[in-house]
């Protein structure tokens, strides 16, 4: 929880991006924002198969940098986990976590 947000972090749903309690301009702007979409295509880049951050990427048509900012709200929420392994240039793998397949 920060100082200007009086609800945490934990009140924003998965695919919201912007809390009921923000301004409007936060909430015009988050329809414009990507973000929403980007954790969709990771869940369905990873229902393909566990993979690193640039398969994952590749096969969701969006950038590395991109996929790396989805990854830990994706784990937060429980839904995709690290499976332990490394794959090519020592990128941790990631799949769907059973209880969300």
């Amino acid at each position: 929880m920060s100082d200007y947000y009086r609800e945490p972090e934990s009140v924003l749903p998965l695919f919201a991006a912007a809390r009921r309690t923000d301004p409007p301009t936060s909430h015009k702007a988050a329809q414009r924002a990507p973000v929403a979409g980007h954790r969709r295509l990771v869940l369905k880049a990873l229902a393909a198969g566990p993979a690193g951050q640039t398969e994952i990427a590749q096969r969701a048509g969006i950038t590395v940098a991109a996929v790396s900012k989805r990854l830990p709200e994706l784990r937060r929420a429980g839904l995709i986990e690290k499976t332990g392994r490394e794959v090519a240039g020592g990128e941790c793998e990631y799949r769907l976590r059973p209880a969300s397949r």
